[in-house]
């Protein structure tokens, strides 16, 4: 196992003044975070499962940002994001997305000869594939077929280079995808175009042009599964297979509207051209100087990967499908769900920074999904923090939406008990804290209440939500929400320096082991060590539940250097002693040293994070775990520019070292504010903006949009 520790940590290489005429895309590399981490020096355990560990989850195919389609290749069904680097075989390239074991609509790939539905994926080699935003290549040997894929907001592009005497055809494999296929339909509309849906996690409806004639589309079964097969009239020829295809969640018309509007006049090189140039406006938003190329790499590759989703579900004339499965327009772009429990935490907030009208649509589409679903705004996985969400971006000026109705919503899931909303919220709202089951032995992946996780995050969504009802002037929740934000005391335990769970009682858990991990046990994903310190909107009153800071140094110091227990648990990767950067628990927790008076140690950890756990395995292309909407790519690019979203439900960033020598930020209005890093060490020794002393660690959103210059200096 690789020890990552606080002593000794090197200062990361930087290549002051480097320049060069590259696009800031060509430091994307979309297979980053792909590959699987198998080894135990990068587990950190020994694993003894056959199964893989959960990887980063992320998908290498063609998208724009916040899209409705993601194009990419499918190697193993129910894996994620359906791509493992490791695997070797394509089953066919799907056009939506997320990374979390669902979706993968419609899987087209390109064949010759005799189908047969059982076995008809092909053999890849990496050294005949290749990405960059916007644009996916691979040729396929079993068929001899160089693929090329990219793509619009709604549409698809397939380009396919087959050999010259073979007929071409394509499988449609659209029985399956990641999720149960209620039902499917395809048929022909003319000589050139065919149509249908797939209805799985949403009805997706095509409508695909073809540049070669249809001769016939036919279903083809055997003995375990049936695809549809396209062949083509007159079809050996060595000018490509092209195939546009519109998509929509609305209606076939509406998806043969968004193909002729977005791409059914375009080549494919124009489109392939455009898709580039949308990314290279939003990633030249943060530019950079100094580092190294690989900072560089994986800096762009983070910004990339988190603006990927929520993904768009509305049409170019601003239809959509609601929750009562009705047709609406009400004149904004509708978006799935965010991934809360993960994005919440940084990811929305630089959503909010670089494209402030898709959070404005974004708000208003789960504003929709609340007042049809029973009065509750949406929740995600775990806690409730689409308060935070909300409260954050109002507090940052992003303010196209309407803050009463989402406040209405939020208030009902902070203080009505009932289906949609806060699950144990009467426990919570009777006692200050949600009672666990009285238990022993209790397995990691067993599912139980997560109590303590929920209590803490309870709290602190509480906060949040009250700062919209302060801005609201609704005095009275303000001040109970306000005072049960202070819930996350409820279930600190002195005697041990843990948060742990208490039964119905009141009293603790006896079966108590703080390096156990859980799935859903007192903590969620995680144990006692990784669910330290979680209370982002009163840090000194956290630290305050310890006798001394001297306490909570020794606490920080036990946490980044006892040694993991050697437990195996999937989505638990990538360890600091038992601090997990693979998954999002204790993301904030290296910020506690500050509240103690010990900067630097916090930036110790941050280093070692950010050069050891973006770019892993014998590839160096794994991330120490889950990335499927954003997170832990959000997580990099804050922390490489200097500021973190601490506490995102308040307008302000904590402030630490940057990674690079000068970050030049446009934000949403054109202000460009300006960090700069002097000095090479890890002790802050001050902070200026437009050359005034900052007191504290803390740099205001308002003062970002200034258009001013951030100067951390160090020694």
């Amino acid at each position: 196992m690789k020890h990552y520790l606080l002593a000794g940590l090197l200062a990361l290489g930087v290549c002051p003044g480097c320049h060069t005429d590259k696009q800031l895309t060509d430091y994307v590399n979309p297979f980053l975070g792909t590959a699987t981490l198998w080894d135990k020096e990068d587990l950190g355990y020994e694993r003894h499962k056959k199964s893989r560990t959960w990887g980063a989850e992320v998908f290498p195919g063609a998208s724009l940002p916040n899209a409705m389609v993601q194009l990419s290749p499918v190697t193993m069904y129910r894996s994620g994001a359906g791509y493992q680097y490791e695997d070797t075989v394509i089953f066919g390239f799907s056009h939506t997305n997320k990374g979390h074991w669902n979706l993968l609509h419609l899987p087209v790939l390109p064949v010759t000869g005799t189908v047969d539905p059982d076995d008809f994926c092909s053999g890849y080699s990496h050294d005949d594939e290749s990405a960059a935003p916007g644009y996916y290549q691979v040729f396929l040997k079993r068929y001899e077929v160089n693929a090329e894929l990219t793509s619009t907001l709604r549409c698809a592009y397939h380009k396919y280079t087959f050999p010259a005497d073979e007929e071409k055809k394509l499988l449609i494999d659209i029985t399956r995808t990641n999720n149960p296929v209620r039902g499917h339909s395809i048929h022909k509309v003319d000589d050139y175009t065919f149509a249908g849906n797939q209805d799985a996690e949403g009805n997706l409806r095509f409508y695909a042009v073809s540049n070669y004639k249809i001769k016939n589309i036919a279903a083809v079964k055997k003995d375990r599964h049936e695809v549809t097969v396209v062949e083509f009239a007159e079809s050996k020829s060595s000018r490509p297979l092209e195939l546009k295809i519109g998509f929509s969640f609305v209606s076939e018309a509406n998806a043969r509207m968004n193909l002729e509007a977005e791409m059914l006049d375009k080549p494919f090189e124009q489109v392939r051209s455009e898709a580039n140039e949308t990314w290279e406006q939003l990633l030249s938003k943060v530019q950079v100087e100094g580092g190294t190329e690989r900072e560089k790499g994986i800096f762009y590759s983070c910004l990339y990967r988190s603006f990927l989703w929520p993904a768009l579900r509305s049409d170019v004339n601003g239809e959509y499908t609601d929750e009562q499965g009705n047709v609406c327009n009400n004149g904004f772009r509708y978006y799935t769900n965010p991934s809360f429990w993960d994005d919440y935490r940084n990811k929305l907030i630089l959503l909010g920074m670089i494209s402030p009208d898709v959070t404005a649509d974004v708000i208003r589409s789960i504003t929709d999904k609340g007042e049809k679903r029973g009065g509750y705004m949406p929740t995600f996985f775990h806690g409730d923090h689409a308060s935070t969400f909300v409260a954050g971006s109002w507090l940052r000026g992003i303010q196209a939406f309407d803050l009463k109705r989402a406040y209405r919503l939020l208030l009902n899931n902070a203080t009505v008990p009932g289906k949609g909303g806060r699950p144990y919220l009467d426990e919570y709202i009777a006692q200050g804290w949600i009672a666990e089951k009285d238990t022993t032995n209790v397995p990691t992946w067993d599912e139980y209440k997560a109590a303590v996780t929920k209590t803490v995050e309870y709290a602190y969504d509480d906060y949040a939500t009250a700062l919209i009802a302060d801005e609201l002037g609704d005095t009275a929740n303000r001040d109970l929400l306000m005072k049960r934000s202070e819930n996350y005391k409820t279930l600190f335990d002195p005697t041990t320096g843990f948060w742990r769970g208490k039964i119905a009682d009141g009293s603790w858990i006896k079966d108590f082991d703080p390096y156990y991990p859980y799935y859903a046990y007192m903590y969620r994903e995680a144990n006692a060590w990784q669910s330290l310190f979680f209370a982002p909107h009163d840090p000194e009153g956290m630290v305050k539940l310890y006798p001394s800071d001297a306490a909570v140094d020794a606490k920080l110091d036990s946490l980044f250097t006892e040694p993991w227990r050697n437990y195996e648990a999937d989505n638990m990767t990538g360890f600091i002693g038992n601090y997990c950067h693979g998954n999002q628990p204790d993301h904030s927790v290296p910020y506690t040293y500050y509240f103690i008076g010990k900067q630097e140690k916090s930036q110790a950890v941050l280093d070692s994070i950010m050069n050891h756990y973006y770019d892993m395995g014998k590839e160096h292309l794994a991330y120490s775990g889950m990335d499927d909407a954003g997170e832990m790519s959000a997580w990099y690019v804050f922390n490489a520019m200097g500021i973190y979203t601490y506490s995102p439900a308040d307008p302000e960033y904590i402030v630490s070292v940057p990674l690079f020598d000068k970050v030049r930020f446009t934000l949403d209005r054109d202000a460009t504010f300006t960090i700069t890093r002097k000095g090479t060490g890890k002790k802050i020794t001050s902070i200026t903006y437009d050359g005034q002393p900052i007191e504290g660690w803390f740099v205001t959103h308002d003062q970002l949009r200034q258009g001013k210059e951030l100067v951390i200096t160090t020694e």
